[in-house]
């Protein structure tokens, strides 16, 4: 059984309704059948201080997530889109992972090499091939491993208020790229818990 981790980026705290959280708990359903458990940390409930360390120290809430993080093998990395960009929890997260860098197992290996990003995002706005890029590019600098097709969006009509949790209905190509977001995601994550990346030359 392979768990999965969410960090859900809104910048709503809870109990506010969030497409974010929909959207990535549609990747988590989808992620069910391939024998993956998840959870959800809406991480702007959390006092996740600003920095590149991996504990910035008294009241710093990102230890705690950072150890859930390290013990899922998927990590769902979910964000809204806001004037073009990642949610500014989103980039925070990216961040205090940059921490990760150094960072490495006994054998030597990064610590995040062994797991895997998908992302999704959602937005009224246009921005999310662009946000999903830099979440590649960020998680995989940090270890993180992507598999092909790993991101699933929604795209709201340009300077109108209606939200993906508004909608009557999923639409079908987001669905359909949900689950293949999770069919990869599962694949990639069961394949490097079966065989892990090399150690380096000692």
């Amino acid at each position: 059984m392979l768990r999965a981790l969410v960090l859900n980026c809104t910048l709503k705290p809870s109990p506010a309704e969030s497409s974010t959280d929909l959207l990535a708990q549609q990747v988590l359903d989808a992620l069910a059948p391939h024998d993956v458990t998840g959870e959800t940390i809406r991480v702007v409930d959390h006092d996740v201080k600003p920095g590149v360390e991996a504990d910035m120290g008294d009241g710093d809430a990102w230890p705690l997530i950072r150890g859930r993080v390290l013990a899922s093998d998927i990590l769902v990395f979910a964000t809204p889109t806001w004037v073009g960009h990642m949610s500014s929890v989103a980039q925070r997260v990216i961040e205090r992972l940059d921490a990760e860098i150094s960072e490495t197992d006994d054998e030597g290996r990064p610590l995040l090499a062994g797991k895997v990003a998908v992302v999704a995002v959602v937005g009224n706005e246009d921005g999310a091939h662009a946000v999903i890029a830099d979440a590649f590019q960020g998680l995989n600098d940090v270890g993180f491993t992507i598999p092909s097709q790993g991101g699933v969006y929604w795209n709201g009509e340009a300077m109108q208020t209606t939200d993906y949790k508004d909608l009557d209905e999923t639409p079908e190509a987001v669905a359909t790229t949900t689950e293949t977001v999770a069919r990869h995601a599962a694949h990639l994550a069961t394949l490097l818990k079966e065989r892990p990346f090399p150690a380096p030359a000692s």
